[in-house]
Protein backbone atom coordinates (compact mmCIF):
# COMPACT_ATOMS: atom_id res chain seq x y z
CA UNK A 1 0.00 0.00 0.00
CA UNK A 2 1.55 3.18 -1.05
CA UNK A 3 0.86 6.13 1.40
CA UNK A 4 2.89 8.94 0.13
CA UNK A 5 1.31 11.76 -1.19
CA UNK A 6 0.18 12.34 -4.91
CA UNK A 7 1.21 14.83 -7.26
CA UNK A 8 -1.95 16.87 -6.60
CA UNK A 9 -1.67 16.64 -3.36
CA UNK A 10 1.83 17.78 -3.31
CA UNK A 11 0.91 21.24 -5.29
CA UNK A 12 -2.24 21.96 -3.29
CA UNK A 13 0.28 21.43 -0.04
CA UNK A 14 2.35 24.00 -2.03
CA UNK A 15 0.14 26.46 -3.24
CA UNK A 16 -1.70 26.69 0.33
CA UNK A 17 2.17 27.61 1.35
CA UNK A 18 2.43 30.23 -1.48
CA UNK A 19 -0.65 31.48 -0.78
CA UNK A 20 -0.59 32.07 2.94
CA UNK A 21 3.41 33.44 2.49
CA UNK A 22 2.09 36.42 0.02
CA UNK A 23 -1.15 36.96 2.15
CA UNK A 24 -0.34 36.24 5.48
CA UNK A 25 3.29 37.00 5.65
CA UNK A 26 4.98 37.76 8.88
CA UNK A 27 4.38 41.50 8.93
CA UNK A 28 0.71 40.47 8.98
CA UNK A 29 1.01 37.98 11.81
CA UNK A 30 2.99 40.74 13.77
CA UNK A 31 0.07 43.08 12.61
CA UNK A 32 -2.63 40.80 14.05
CA UNK A 33 -0.31 39.67 17.20
CA UNK A 34 0.34 43.68 18.29
CA UNK A 35 -3.07 44.41 17.67
CA UNK A 36 -2.98 46.54 14.49
CA UNK A 37 -5.51 44.54 12.72
CA UNK A 38 -8.53 46.40 12.25
CA UNK A 39 -11.66 44.97 13.10
CA UNK A 40 -14.84 44.49 11.22
CA UNK A 41 -15.89 47.73 12.56
CA UNK A 42 -13.35 49.63 11.79
CA UNK A 43 -11.55 49.95 14.97
CA UNK A 44 -7.93 48.46 16.46
CA UNK A 45 -6.97 47.05 19.60
CA UNK A 46 -5.44 44.14 20.98
CA UNK A 47 -6.31 40.92 21.62
CA UNK A 48 -6.57 38.86 17.94
CA UNK A 49 -9.38 40.84 16.39
CA UNK A 50 -10.43 38.85 13.07
CA UNK A 51 -9.03 40.26 9.91
CA UNK A 52 -12.12 39.52 7.76
CA UNK A 53 -10.54 41.16 4.60
CA UNK A 54 -8.24 37.86 4.89
CA UNK A 55 -11.09 35.74 5.80
CA UNK A 56 -12.73 36.69 2.40
CA UNK A 57 -9.23 36.16 0.56
CA UNK A 58 -9.10 33.23 2.30
CA UNK A 59 -12.61 32.16 1.25
CA UNK A 60 -12.19 32.95 -2.10
CA UNK A 61 -9.19 30.80 -2.16
CA UNK A 62 -11.38 27.72 -1.62
CA UNK A 63 -9.82 26.75 2.02
CA UNK A 64 -13.24 26.36 3.49
CA UNK A 65 -14.74 24.74 0.27
CA UNK A 66 -12.33 22.34 -0.08
CA UNK A 67 -14.96 19.18 0.84
CA UNK A 68 -17.46 21.06 -0.82
CA UNK A 69 -18.94 19.14 -3.82
CA UNK A 70 -17.86 21.25 -7.09
CA UNK A 71 -21.73 21.25 -8.25
CA UNK A 72 -22.02 23.26 -5.22
CA UNK A 73 -19.52 25.82 -5.90
CA UNK A 74 -16.98 23.93 -3.94
CA UNK A 75 -13.24 21.89 -4.91
CA UNK A 76 -14.67 18.76 -4.67
CA UNK A 77 -11.84 17.16 -2.28
CA UNK A 78 -11.63 14.84 0.94
CA UNK A 79 -10.03 14.97 4.34
CA UNK A 80 -6.80 13.93 3.41
CA UNK A 81 -6.52 17.14 1.36
CA UNK A 82 -8.06 20.00 4.17
CA UNK A 83 -5.77 17.94 6.98
CA UNK A 84 -2.82 19.11 4.33
CA UNK A 85 -4.20 22.82 4.01
CA UNK A 86 -4.72 22.77 7.79
CA UNK A 87 -1.26 21.56 8.25
CA UNK A 88 0.28 24.72 6.60
CA UNK A 89 -2.48 27.00 8.36
CA UNK A 90 -0.34 25.77 11.13
CA UNK A 91 3.35 26.23 10.09
CA UNK A 92 2.22 30.20 9.17
CA UNK A 93 0.25 30.72 12.88
CA UNK A 94 -2.62 31.65 10.69
CA UNK A 95 -5.36 33.02 13.13
CA UNK A 96 -9.15 32.98 13.31
CA UNK A 97 -11.93 30.09 13.81
CA UNK A 98 -10.74 28.28 10.62
CA UNK A 99 -11.46 24.70 12.16
CA UNK A 100 -15.53 26.00 12.77
CA UNK A 101 -15.70 27.42 9.30
CA UNK A 102 -14.99 24.83 7.20
CA UNK A 103 -17.01 22.72 9.66
CA UNK A 104 -20.07 24.90 8.50
CA UNK A 105 -19.02 24.95 5.27
CA UNK A 106 -20.14 21.36 5.15
CA UNK A 107 -23.26 22.15 6.95
CA UNK A 108 -26.37 23.01 3.86
CA UNK A 109 -28.34 26.49 3.00
CA UNK A 110 -27.26 29.68 3.74
CA UNK A 111 -24.48 29.32 6.42
CA UNK A 112 -22.67 26.89 4.31
CA UNK A 113 -22.78 28.84 1.47
CA UNK A 114 -21.68 32.10 3.32
CA UNK A 115 -18.91 29.93 4.98
CA UNK A 116 -17.88 28.55 2.23
CA UNK A 117 -17.14 32.08 0.68
CA UNK A 118 -15.37 33.31 3.96
CA UNK A 119 -18.39 35.50 4.13
CA UNK A 120 -19.89 34.40 7.13
CA UNK A 121 -17.32 33.87 10.31
CA UNK A 122 -18.44 30.89 12.34
CA UNK A 123 -16.64 29.48 15.61
CA UNK A 124 -18.06 27.00 17.58
CA UNK A 125 -19.37 25.85 20.98
CA UNK A 126 -18.73 22.59 22.43
CA UNK A 127 -20.69 21.07 25.05
CA UNK A 128 -19.28 21.82 28.74
CA UNK A 129 -18.85 25.54 28.58
CA UNK A 130 -15.49 25.16 26.49
CA UNK A 131 -14.28 28.08 25.73
CA UNK A 132 -15.44 30.12 22.52
CA UNK A 133 -12.59 31.48 20.26
CA UNK A 134 -13.32 34.51 18.23
CA UNK A 135 -17.06 35.09 19.49
CA UNK A 136 -16.42 39.17 19.41
CA UNK A 137 -15.90 38.71 15.54
CA UNK A 138 -18.12 36.10 14.67
CA UNK A 139 -21.47 35.90 12.89
CA UNK A 140 -22.79 32.15 14.58
CA UNK A 141 -21.92 30.08 16.54
CA UNK A 142 -22.14 26.49 15.61
CA UNK A 143 -23.16 25.00 19.04
CA UNK A 144 -22.43 20.82 19.56
CA UNK A 145 -24.03 18.90 22.18
CA UNK A 146 -24.06 15.61 22.85
CA UNK A 147 -25.54 14.26 19.38
CA UNK A 148 -27.50 17.46 18.11
CA UNK A 149 -25.90 20.53 16.05
CA UNK A 150 -27.75 23.69 16.90
CA UNK A 151 -26.83 27.32 15.08
CA UNK A 152 -27.09 30.52 17.24
CA UNK A 153 -26.02 33.78 16.80
CA UNK A 154 -23.37 34.86 17.94
CA UNK A 155 -24.95 37.89 19.39
CA UNK A 156 -27.38 35.92 21.75
CA UNK A 157 -24.37 33.70 22.73
CA UNK A 158 -22.42 37.13 23.79
CA UNK A 159 -24.57 38.49 25.91
CA UNK A 160 -23.85 35.15 28.01
CA UNK A 161 -20.16 35.52 27.90
CA UNK A 162 -17.18 37.00 29.40
CA UNK A 163 -13.95 37.76 27.87
CA UNK A 164 -11.27 35.55 29.94
CA UNK A 165 -7.35 36.23 28.97
CA UNK A 166 -5.89 34.27 26.92
CA UNK A 167 -2.06 33.01 26.81
CA UNK A 168 -2.53 32.96 22.79
CA UNK A 169 -2.23 37.39 22.12
CA UNK A 170 -4.09 36.27 18.49
CA UNK A 171 -6.68 34.04 19.78
CA UNK A 172 -9.34 35.64 22.02
CA UNK A 173 -11.52 34.15 24.28
CA UNK A 174 -14.77 33.71 25.42
CA UNK A 175 -16.28 31.89 28.80
CA UNK A 176 -19.50 30.58 28.65
CA UNK A 177 -22.42 28.62 30.18
CA UNK A 178 -22.54 24.96 29.10
CA UNK A 179 -23.78 24.03 25.88
CA UNK A 180 -27.69 24.77 25.52
CA UNK A 181 -27.66 22.43 22.69
CA UNK A 182 -29.85 19.60 23.56
CA UNK A 183 -30.71 15.64 21.71
CA UNK A 184 -33.96 17.07 20.53
CA UNK A 185 -32.73 20.29 19.41
CA UNK A 186 -31.97 19.44 15.87
CA UNK A 187 -35.09 19.66 14.69
CA UNK A 188 -35.47 22.92 15.47
CA UNK A 189 -32.90 24.61 13.95
CA UNK A 190 -33.84 26.23 10.47
CA UNK A 191 -33.74 23.83 7.88
CA UNK A 192 -31.79 26.00 5.57
CA UNK A 193 -28.96 25.85 8.01
CA UNK A 194 -29.28 22.33 9.31
CA UNK A 195 -26.90 19.68 8.58
CA UNK A 196 -27.58 17.27 5.33
CA UNK A 197 -27.78 14.45 8.32
CA UNK A 198 -28.03 11.31 5.20
CA UNK A 199 -25.14 12.62 3.80
CA UNK A 200 -22.93 12.75 6.49
CA UNK A 201 -24.07 9.47 7.52
CA UNK A 202 -23.41 7.76 4.34
CA UNK A 203 -19.97 9.35 4.23
CA UNK A 204 -19.32 8.42 7.88
CA UNK A 205 -16.58 5.69 8.67
CA UNK A 206 -18.36 2.55 9.58
CA UNK A 207 -15.81 1.83 12.75
CA UNK A 208 -17.91 3.42 15.92
CA UNK A 209 -16.40 5.73 18.68
CA UNK A 210 -14.83 3.78 20.97
CA UNK A 211 -15.74 4.06 24.39
CA UNK A 212 -17.96 7.58 24.29
CA UNK A 213 -21.67 5.73 23.18
CA UNK A 214 -22.21 8.72 20.94
CA UNK A 215 -23.01 9.13 17.11
CA UNK A 216 -24.98 11.12 14.98
CA UNK A 217 -23.78 14.32 13.27
CA UNK A 218 -21.86 16.51 17.02
CA UNK A 219 -20.24 13.45 17.06
CA UNK A 220 -18.43 13.11 13.36
CA UNK A 221 -18.01 16.96 13.53
CA UNK A 222 -15.75 16.86 17.15
CA UNK A 223 -13.91 14.04 15.74
CA UNK A 224 -13.31 16.30 12.38
CA UNK A 225 -12.41 19.13 14.73
CA UNK A 226 -9.93 17.04 16.40
CA UNK A 227 -8.13 16.03 13.49
CA UNK A 228 -7.99 19.29 11.60
CA UNK A 229 -6.66 21.18 14.91
CA UNK A 230 -3.75 17.91 14.88
CA UNK A 231 -3.22 19.33 11.43
CA UNK A 232 -2.24 22.76 12.82
CA UNK A 233 -0.75 21.57 15.87
CA UNK A 234 1.54 19.37 12.99
CA UNK A 235 2.24 22.25 10.87
CA UNK A 236 3.13 24.65 13.93
CA UNK A 237 5.78 21.09 15.38
CA UNK A 238 7.20 21.41 11.95
CA UNK A 239 7.93 24.92 11.45
CA UNK A 240 9.69 24.86 15.00
CA UNK A 241 12.37 22.47 13.42
CA UNK A 242 12.76 24.84 10.91
CA UNK A 243 13.23 27.92 13.00
CA UNK A 244 15.52 25.41 15.51
CA UNK A 245 17.66 24.52 12.73
CA UNK A 246 17.71 27.96 11.00
CA UNK A 247 19.45 29.78 14.25
CA UNK A 248 21.27 27.18 15.06
CA UNK A 249 23.06 27.58 12.12
CA UNK A 250 23.66 31.21 12.26
CA UNK A 251 23.90 31.84 15.97
CA UNK A 252 27.42 31.64 16.85
CA UNK A 253 29.06 31.02 19.76
CA UNK A 254 32.68 30.31 21.01
CA UNK A 255 33.50 31.22 17.40
CA UNK A 256 31.17 28.12 16.16
CA UNK A 257 27.52 27.32 14.58
CA UNK A 258 25.58 26.31 17.97
CA UNK A 259 24.44 23.67 15.71
CA UNK A 260 28.23 22.27 15.87
CA UNK A 261 27.51 21.08 19.53
CA UNK A 262 25.61 18.34 20.63
CA UNK A 263 23.57 19.18 23.01
CA UNK A 264 21.91 21.89 20.17
CA UNK A 265 22.04 18.58 17.51
CA UNK A 266 19.78 16.49 20.21
CA UNK A 267 17.76 19.02 20.63
CA UNK A 268 16.62 19.62 16.93
CA UNK A 269 17.02 15.68 16.23
CA UNK A 270 14.35 15.00 18.99
CA UNK A 271 11.75 17.49 17.56
CA UNK A 272 12.52 16.04 14.34
CA UNK A 273 11.32 12.83 15.98
CA UNK A 274 8.13 14.34 17.77
CA UNK A 275 7.12 15.90 13.98
CA UNK A 276 7.49 13.31 11.87
CA UNK A 277 6.04 10.76 14.05
CA UNK A 278 2.76 13.18 14.49
CA UNK A 279 2.85 13.20 10.93
CA UNK A 280 2.84 9.87 10.37
CA UNK A 281 -0.22 9.68 12.24
CA UNK A 282 -2.14 12.30 11.64
CA UNK A 283 -2.05 11.58 8.36
CA UNK A 284 -3.17 7.87 8.76
CA UNK A 285 -6.00 9.18 10.42
CA UNK A 286 -7.16 11.59 7.63
CA UNK A 287 -7.35 8.38 5.44
CA UNK A 288 -9.03 6.19 8.00
CA UNK A 289 -10.85 8.72 10.13
CA UNK A 290 -11.40 6.10 12.42
CA UNK A 291 -11.82 7.43 16.12
CA UNK A 292 -8.75 5.73 18.01
CA UNK A 293 -6.76 6.88 14.92
CA UNK A 294 -7.76 11.04 15.27
CA UNK A 295 -7.40 10.49 19.01
CA UNK A 296 -3.94 9.29 18.42
CA UNK A 297 -3.25 11.87 16.21
CA UNK A 298 -4.30 14.57 18.61
CA UNK A 299 -2.51 13.21 21.23
CA UNK A 300 0.50 12.81 19.36
CA UNK A 301 0.34 16.34 17.08
CA UNK A 302 -0.32 18.28 20.32
CA UNK A 303 2.85 16.51 22.20
CA UNK A 304 5.01 17.44 19.10
CA UNK A 305 3.94 21.68 19.41
CA UNK A 306 4.00 21.86 22.53
CA UNK A 307 7.60 20.08 23.11
CA UNK A 308 9.02 21.05 20.05
CA UNK A 309 8.27 24.52 20.90
CA UNK A 310 9.62 24.36 24.18
CA UNK A 311 12.60 22.79 22.69
CA UNK A 312 13.07 25.24 20.06
CA UNK A 313 13.27 28.33 22.90
CA UNK A 314 15.52 26.31 24.46
CA UNK A 315 18.20 26.49 21.18
CA UNK A 316 17.07 30.20 20.47
CA UNK A 317 18.10 31.26 24.14
CA UNK A 318 16.33 34.32 25.96
CA UNK A 319 15.95 35.37 22.71
CA UNK A 320 13.23 33.20 22.03
CA UNK A 321 11.27 34.87 24.77
CA UNK A 322 11.35 38.11 23.87
CA UNK A 323 8.04 39.49 21.97
CA UNK A 324 9.99 40.47 18.97
CA UNK A 325 10.49 36.65 18.31
CA UNK A 326 8.65 34.01 16.48
CA UNK A 327 9.02 30.95 19.00
CA UNK A 328 6.95 32.16 22.08
CA UNK A 329 3.94 32.29 19.65
CA UNK A 330 4.48 28.75 18.40
CA UNK A 331 4.33 27.45 22.20
CA UNK A 332 1.23 29.97 22.74
CA UNK A 333 -0.98 28.51 20.20
CA UNK A 334 -0.18 25.54 20.95
CA UNK A 335 -1.50 25.41 24.50
CA UNK A 336 -4.51 26.64 23.16
CA UNK A 337 -4.74 24.26 20.71
CA UNK A 338 -4.18 21.64 23.19
CA UNK A 339 -6.77 22.14 25.19
CA UNK A 340 -9.25 22.80 22.02
CA UNK A 341 -12.31 19.74 20.97
CA UNK A 342 -10.08 17.01 22.33
CA UNK A 343 -7.64 16.96 25.58
CA UNK A 344 -4.83 14.90 25.95
CA UNK A 345 -6.86 12.99 28.92
CA UNK A 346 -9.97 12.13 26.43
CA UNK A 347 -7.42 10.97 23.68
CA UNK A 348 -5.96 8.69 26.04
CA UNK A 349 -9.09 7.56 27.47
CA UNK A 350 -10.15 7.16 23.94
CA UNK A 351 -7.42 4.93 23.06
CA UNK A 352 -7.71 2.96 26.33
CA UNK A 353 -11.44 2.18 25.75
CA UNK A 354 -10.82 1.18 21.99
CA UNK A 355 -8.10 -1.44 23.53
CA UNK A 356 -10.59 -2.36 25.67
CA UNK A 357 -13.01 -3.38 22.81
CA UNK A 358 -10.29 -5.00 21.03
CA UNK A 359 -9.46 -7.50 23.44
CA UNK A 360 -13.12 -8.33 24.66
CA UNK A 361 -13.79 -8.94 20.93
CA UNK A 362 -10.80 -11.32 20.62
CA UNK A 363 -11.74 -13.26 24.13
Amino acid sequence: MDFQLTDDQRALRTGMRELLERRFPRTRLRAVVDGDTARGDGDTGRGGALDRELWRELGAAGLFALRVAESAGGVGLGLPEVVLAFEEAGRALLPGPLVATELAAGLSGSLAAGAAQGETVVTALDEGGAPVEYLASADVVLALGPTAVEVIPAAEVARSAEPMRSVDPATPLHRTAPSRTRPDQAEQMDPADRMDQADRTAQAPRTAQAGTGRSGPAARLRREAALLTAAQQLGSASRTVELAVDHAKHRTQFGRPIGAFQAVQHLCAQMLVRAESARSVVYAAAVTEDPGDIAAAKLLADEAAVHNARDCLQVHGGMGFTWEADVHLHLKRAWVRAGQWQSGAAAEEELAAGLVSTVETCL
